[in-house]
């Protein structure tokens, strides 16, 4: 039987304020265990919870930027599950009135095609512990329980079901990372739990309206894992299916070493978890004022930066992508167009993904200390313009630049790589080249005329790369046709 998959992706994104979401312990990853930490995350009798005022401000922020509703006005509830990194018992969530309603999603696949996918909501809500094993500190027979994460604040970002393939969920997925880096509202560092996702599978035969049971796996830490997870989910259901048994809805964990999906719990339903209000929390009120004013800080959104990149440097769309995936790259990229001049947008373009990417990778850095400047590469490209190197030997003074942090001028003049413009010295490298490859000459002449990427070679071999390409094709064929 011919199946569909149906995904719905919950993501939660760790926000980037200094304090909790409901008391003034310190919200930075890292430190002893239970260092951050008060009375208020550790849930002692009595104290009461004071909200964050910029944990709405940044969740306004990215629900504008998806066009999601911001309610005039929401509340908390209590959202009740025991386990020992919850020490009040419940979770500060939202429920029946979250902060944003809808909003949507635009990413581009590899084929080209667009596709938008809707949300149904992002609510705020505060982040649990974290158990640590004791088998994992040498104390098997115990566990340990560390509450600096309890009370941190996390935005869950819902989506509606409407992803189909584990190459969309995992495309999604990285729009919103680069979405809440633009927002500079989380710092997206999957390793750390900055950025996770659970994702809610189900199967059913193509052509059929009905949704199958679906199965939520938990413990996706990074791009490559929420696919492997998404691909592993559907083989197994499809072939628990073709065999005649039956999905049921329940919590799987991704064993990442491993590879499979791990039956983990039952999957709860809404009503399991006994929400009602939150009585310590008053209706929180978003008036006009508010909203105009944190609109009013928005940055330029990646979309719209992308649209403008197509515009304003005429590069094709999956440039575009590419350079604005990270507002820092994009910056990045900028800056030297704008130094090179907008005739050289798209050779600016050529050279950051390629050259560029391949440097940071290889040393592994990020775009903000890339060995090569902005600058540094505008001037380059700069040199290949004016016809002073060719682009093959742009390559060695790129990677001259890359490991030593010198200006292009400075290189090209130390390693004297200055291209050969001399009609002279070309018309006698190519004479050399000529009289040393008579049988290659005759098959030309007799009209084997691929032959001229042979000689351009070894001329170019001659003059150890130095010689202008097209003023030596220029003469190779001059010489050639007489």
């Amino acid at each position: 039987m011919d199946f569909e998959t149906i995904i719905g992706l919950e993501v939660h994104a760790q926000l980037k304020t200094h304090s909790k979401i409901f008391c003034g312990s310190s919200a930075a990853f890292g430190g002893a265990p239970n260092e951050h930490t008060c009375t208020v995350d550790l849930g002692l009798p009595g104290v009461l919870p004071v909200l964050n005022r910029q944990v709405v401000e940044f969740t306004i922020r990215i629900g504008l930027a998806v066009g999601a509703k911001i309610v005039p006005s929401c509340r908390f509830a209590r959202k009740h599950y025991f386990y020992p990194d919850l020490p009040k018992g419940y979770q500060i969530s939202q429920y029946e009135q979250p902060i944003c309603e809808g909003g949507e999603i635009h990413i581009f696949l590899k084929n080209g095609e667009e596709r938008i996918i809707n949300l149904t909501r992002i609510h705020m809500e505060e982040d649990a512990g974290k158990l640590i094993h004791g088998d994992e500190i040498g104390d098997a027979s115990h566990s340990f329980v560390d509450l600096n994460r309890a009370g941190v604040p996390l935005l869950e970002i819902v989506s509606e079901p409407d992803l189909r393939t584990a190459e969309e969920a995992e495309t999604y997925l990285r729009k919103l990372h680069t979405l809440v880096r633009y927002l500079d509202i989380c710092d997206g560092n999957m390793q750390e739990g900055s950025l996770r996702c659970d994702a809610n599978i189900s199967i059913r035969p193509r052509g059929t309206d009905n949704f199958g049971e679906k199965v939520e796996i938990k413990n996706m830490n990074s791009f490559r894992n929420l696919r492997r997870a998404i691909e592993y989910e559907e083989e197994r259901q499809r072939a628990t299916l073709e065999a005649g048994g039956q999905i049921i809805q329940e919590t799987r964990l991704w064993d990442d070493p491993s590879g499979p999906t791990q039956p983990m719990r039952t999957k709860e339903y809404a009503h399991d978890y006994r929400y009602f209000p939150d009585p310590d929390l008053v209706p929180l009120q978003i008036g006009k004022k508010w909203l105009n004013e944190v609109r009013r800080k928005m940055p330029e959104l990646p979309d719209d930066k992308r649209e403008r990149f197509q515009k304003e440097y005429k590069l094709p769309l999956y440039d575009a992508e590419v350079l604005t995936a990270e507002r820092d790259l994009a910056d990045y990229f900028e800056k030297a167009a704008g130094a090179a001049g907008a005739d050289y947008a798209k050779l600016v373009s050529n050279w950051v993904m390629g050259d560029v990417l391949r440097v940071l990778n290889e040393k592994k850095a990020d775009i903000e200390n890339c060995p090569v400047t902005a600058d540094h590469l505008a001037k380059m490209i700069g040199l290949i313009g004016d016809g002073t190197i060719s682009g093959k030997i742009a390559k060695s003074v790129f990677d001259i630049m890359a490991d030593t942090g010198k200006d292009p001028e400075t290189i090209v003049e130390e390693q004297g790589l200055r291209q050969i413009t001399d009609t002279g010295a070309i018309e006698q490298a190519v004479a050399d080249v000529l009289s040393t490859n008579p049988k290659e000459t005759e098959r030309y002449k007799g009209g084997e005329k691929k032959l001229i990427g042979f000689f351009v070679g070894q001329v170019m071999k001659a003059t150890q790369g130095k010689a202008n390409p097209q003023a030596v094709q220029e003469m190779l064929r001059e010489k050639l046709s007489g």
